[in-house]
């Protein structure tokens, strides 16, 4: 199929189909969703979630405690936002279910570029794809269920159609009141259209936002009289009434109010008795017009707070449901933000060195999560990726025990994901030949935009703290571990000589038995044997070898009896990789010379080098990237 055929396609399927209202109401006997509210209609949108059994993964089960999950496809790609996707997803359920909720406006609360826009957006996007039915002509696209009055006919309605009762419930809109004059009270000639929400056409969905403070007023969301027609009907006729505001347009489907809490509270009272009588009244003494759909409102919390704090607007505030969107606290996710962005940017195939995205990602999450006491931060953070640091850090806590000593705003601060995202642009761009990002034009221009921000001086001697605590020493442990990998890349055999011995000399340790060497013929006593043990363990900070060693030689007879009783691979165990790598790279002095781009004493080091450069660039870096960090972390090591 063609794009014009495809488009043409598409543009048919959303165009009104025509019924009388008798064909309508017997639909609605065969079929309930064609009287579902907005809300009903938007859980069908959304779809069902997936359910994930997080005790099935090591890091899901740190990160939710073993909990089932739910996870909406429709949300797959924002990416941290479980908590607050749930609350939504809750809120259109109980609203649907006619509790509470539906008389509530849905309000996300949360800090600057944290997603509160994008979310509302993908809200409106997913209300598109589910029709809905209105009578014919109405400029307020009203429910043909609202010609019926809820006293009289509910009880007719509910035995011949099946349709609850708690579905007839409104009122004609004033134009609807005159159509039926105008018809001599024969309810039959209105007819009834399917229709699609439409963002491009204002049907079902709107938009509003808060003017200036000393002429905006009401009609933003009620609309207003037309001029225009002033010469055809009197002041009061709903003929000469411009249905044009937000409230009028989004009937039956979603009215978006952006940064809500900066209009003037006179501004926002219609919403009330829309919300909670399901009408509203107009600004020509009119009828009052109907409004069954949901306001969706959101804003930044110092608007929130200024707002909440004014006691007269109490009314207001026990109207509102809160959902909390703060910004991402999990590392891996933060990353995953960043290649979202890059995906959708020319940037997409510009080369990104290794770990880039991961520091600038752990740097904005340092940000945003509080102090804990008696732990350091950047343990907090990795807890909170859902890493395991009980070998590596025994002052570190539960995510459980972070979360709760932290409070319930955690999040609500910090850099934007939009700061991070400026950064990226500044990074890429950074080397007028070559377009590509590398961790150490990161930590250049992060401390460049740091001073230029002029933060406050306790924010930005902290954040300059995290670059140089934090963030930089970790990134020259990383980039060690990568030039080494690459340089050793042929000495697997070392490692595994390395990790068989560690084992042996762990499985004899735990016996309490003497090790005769089989080359040398030497007898090891427990001392010596634990003196061997601690070379290997020691320059990897094991805090509790005697645990350790219990675990790896657990872990070696459990994998010997799945592989023909020989040894596992040095690399099999991530834990112990770790250690041999660290014992492997405490000596940097024989490397220096390889990895150096300078001219070369031998060709034995030229063919080392090549190789080198080549095992960096099959590593994801670019050969200017190799050069540029080998000499950076050559600096770095002789100033230590």
């Amino acid at each position: 199929m063609s794009i014009f055929e495809h488009f043409k396609a598409r543009y048919s399927a959303t165009q009104q189909e025509e019924m009388s209202l008798q064909e309508y109401l017997a639909l609605c006997k065969e079929d309930p969703t064609a009287y579902a509210s907005a809300a009903e209609r938007m859980l069908q949108a959304i779809g069902q979630p997936e359910s994930i059994d997080t005790s099935r993964d090591s890091r899901l089960s740190r990160i939710f405690s073993n909990k089932v999950i739910k996870r909406y496809p429709a949300f797959n790609e924002f990416y941290g936002m479980e908590e607050a996707i749930e609350n939504i997803v809750s809120y259109f359920k109980h609203a649907a279910q006619g509790l509470e909720e539906r008389k509530q406006i849905l309000y996300l609360l949360g800090p600057v570029g944290g997603g509160k826009s994008s979310l509302a957006e993908k809200l409106k996007h997913l209300m598109e794809h589910v029709h809905f039915y209105a009578i014919k002509g109405s400029p307020v696209f009203e429910s043909p269920l609202g010609l019926f009055n809820p006293d009289e006919d509910s009880e007719i309605l509910e035995q011949e159609f099946g349709i609850p009762r708690r579905y007839i419930k409104g009122i004609m809109s004033p134009w609807a009141v005159k159509r039926l004059k105008e018809f001599g009270g024969d309810i039959s000639q209105f007819r009834v259209v399917k229709l699609y929400p439409s963002i491009l056409n204002q049907i079902a969905l709107a938009k509003t936002e808060p003017g200036d403070e000393n002429n905006q007023d009401i009609s933003s969301l009620v609309g207003k009289v037309d001029i225009r027609k002033l010469e055809e009907f009197p002041q009061h006729d709903p003929d000469a009434y411009s249905f044009s505001g937000a409230l009028c347009r989004a009937n039956q489907g979603m009215m978006e109010f952006v940064e809500m809490f900066k209009a003037p509270i006179k501004v926002l009272h219609p919403l009330l008795t829309a919300t909670q009588e399901s009408n509203y009244n107009s600004t020509e003494g009119m009828g009052a017009i109907p409004y069954d759909g949901i306001v969706m409102a959101h804003s930044n919390e110092s608007e929130w707070q200024t707002f909440k704090n004014n006691k007269t607007n109490e009314a207001f505030i026990d109207r509102v449901y809160i959902v909390k969107v703060p910004y991402c606290t999990r590392v891996s996710e933060e990353v995953r933000i960043y290649e979202k962005l890059l995906e959708n940017s020319s940037l997409n195939k510009a080369p990104c060195a290794p770990d880039t995205l991961n520091m600038l990602a752990q740097f904005t999450t340092l940000s945003r999560i509080k102090d804990p006491e008696n732990s350091s931060l950047y343990s907090k953070m990795r807890i909170y990726d859902g890493e395991n640091l009980k070998d590596t850090d025994p002052k570190a806590k539960s995510l459980q025990e972070y979360k709760d000593a932290a409070g319930v705003d955690e999040g609500m601060n910090g850099l934007s994901t939009r700061f991070a995202f400026k950064i990226l642009s500044k990074v890429f761009n950074f080397d007028p030949s070559e377009v590509a990002a590398n961790p150490v034009h990161l930590l250049y221009v992060l401390e460049k935009e740091i001073e230029q921000q002029q933060f406050p001086t306790e924010t930005q001697e902290r954040y300059i703290g995290f670059l140089k605590e934090f963030v930089a020493p970790k990134y020259i442990e990383f980039l060690g571990k990568e030039v080494q990998t690459a340089y050793l890349e042929s000495y697997s055999e070392y490692g595994q000589n390395i990790f068989d011995r560690y084992c042996t000399y762990a499985d004899f340790w735990i016996q309490d038995q003497e090790y005769r060497d089989p080359e040398t013929g030497d007898i090891l006593d427990r001392q010596a044997i634990n003196e061997e043990l601690e070379k290997i363990e020691k320059p990897a900070g094991i805090s509790n070898p005697k645990d350790f060693r219990h675990e790896v030689v657990n872990f070696v007879l459990r994998a010997r009896a799945n592989n023909n009783g020989n040894n596992p691979t040095w690399m099999s165990y991530e834990k112990m990789r770790t250690v041999i790598e660290k014992k492997m790279f405490s000596n940097t002095e024989d490397l220096l010379p390889v990895i150096s781009f300078n001219a070369k004493a031998s060709s034995d080091d030229q063919r080392k080098h090549g190789e080198f450069v080549k095992r960096m660039i099959n590593r994801g870096y670019t050969e200017k990237q190799v050069r540029l960090l080998s000499e950076w972390y050559i600096r770095v090591r002789k100033s230590q």
